[in-house]
């Protein structure tokens, strides 16, 4: 079971098992669409989905449902769930904060009281963020380098050591940072196997992007489409480790394969994987694309300045995985998708 399965990371998922054999079923009610307009819409993945996978079934249904979620999960009885589904604006959050919270804390409460009530045993992804560190990231001691910021002290990046009190989160972050405390709490407590999964920036061809989410997938659609680019704060040298949802998808095979109870993973693509704002622009420049962009020197509520994740901890629980895409790599897919969508005339929905 999948939730937020027409998201980056939820249609991903429903891709890779299915393609595994698994039949799965997934959680959408398209409330992108309603967070962020037509064009952060889920609805055309759904049905892409619908239509490459035979064994899916789709509920459109609202995570905040209580009844319906204990529903799905008392007649599914589901042998693995995934939870991606979540408001995952930080910004956005500020103008709805009970819509925030109520789906990215107390929806996540529903579904772990029903996996607890009718299927304990099967093993329960949950992607969280970094945002769960709130601001504390900014308070380590950084170099400013001609294209990017980077870590004074040589470290490889942020390991899940890094506190999250007394810091700036945004209201976003301390949704997340509920739920995320909440499945460690029934990982710990019920002993139910748990993961939580405290993602960077995951990305991917298709990501629903707008300018409040998704900053890769969405710098190069404007880089490709010809349309304007703000860059916002920090001279664009902020910096960013990219993963492939497919390497996130990877990553769940694996914890059902060997899970932990409450266990919280910090999950990027490393410092290989890490870009700037800049260093992007450049990149793009190089593949043909010369962004058309403006510089606002307010940064963002809380942003990150430098944000490279320290994988030791995941890639030695689970010594099978590593990240497959480069940052090349998923680049190129995300303008290779831009350039089909600008070819044949899509102006909303892109994903």
């Amino acid at each position: 079971m999948i939730t937020g399965s027409g998201g980056l990371v939820g249609s991903e998922s429903v891709r890779f098992f299915s393609d595994l054999g698994w039949r799965t079923i997934g959680l959408d009610n398209d409330m992108r669409r309603e967070f962020f307009g037509p064009s952060g819409s889920t609805a055309k993945t759904v049905e892409r989905i619908q239509a490459e996978c035979p064994d899916y079934r789709h509920f459109n249904i609202d995570i905040r449902d209580r009844g319906g979620v204990r529903e799905i999960i008392h007649n599914e009885r589901p042998d693995l769930i995934i939870h991606t589904a979540a408001q995952p604006s930080h910004d956005k959050a500020a103008s709805i904060p009970y819509d925030d919270f109520d789906v990215n804390a107390a929806g996540t409460l529903n579904l772990l009281v029903a996996a607890r009530d009718f299927c304990p045993e099967s093993p329960f992804c949950f992607t969280s963020t970094n945002k769960v560190y709130g601001d504390r990231p900014n308070q380590l001691p950084l170099v400013e380098q001609e294209r990017r910021f980077d870590y004074a002290d040589g470290r490889t990046g942020v390991d899940e050591t890094m506190p999250v009190d007394q810091c700036l989160h945004s209201l976003f972050g301390a949704s997340k940072l509920a739920a995320d405390v909440l499945c460690q709490e029934f990982g710990r407590y019920f002993g139910m196997p748990v993961g939580i999964f405290r993602g960077g920036c995951l990305t991917g061809p298709q990501h629903a992007a707008v300018e409040l989410h998704g900053y890769l997938s969405f710098i190069t659609r404007c880089a490709v489409r010809g349309e304007p680019y703000r860059v916002i704060g920090y001279k664009g040298k902020q910096v960013r480790d990219q993963i492939h949802c497919r390497d996130v998808a990877r990553l769940f095979l694996e914890f059902h394969e060997h899970p932990r109870a409450g266990e919280v993973y910090n999950l990027g693509g490393g410092r290989e994987n890490s870009i700037s704002i800049l260093e992007t622009i450049d990149l793009l420049a190089a593949m043909g694309y010369k962004l058309n962009w403006t510089y606002d020197d307010t940064p963002r509520t809380g942003d990150h300045i430098c944000y490279i994740t320290d994988l030791t901890k995941v890639q030695s629980h689970f010594p099978r995985w590593r990240p497959e895409y480069s940052i090349g790599d998923i680049v190129a897919q995300i303008v290779r998708r831009q350039q089909s969508v600008r070819g044949a005339g899509t102006a909303a929905s892109y994903v």
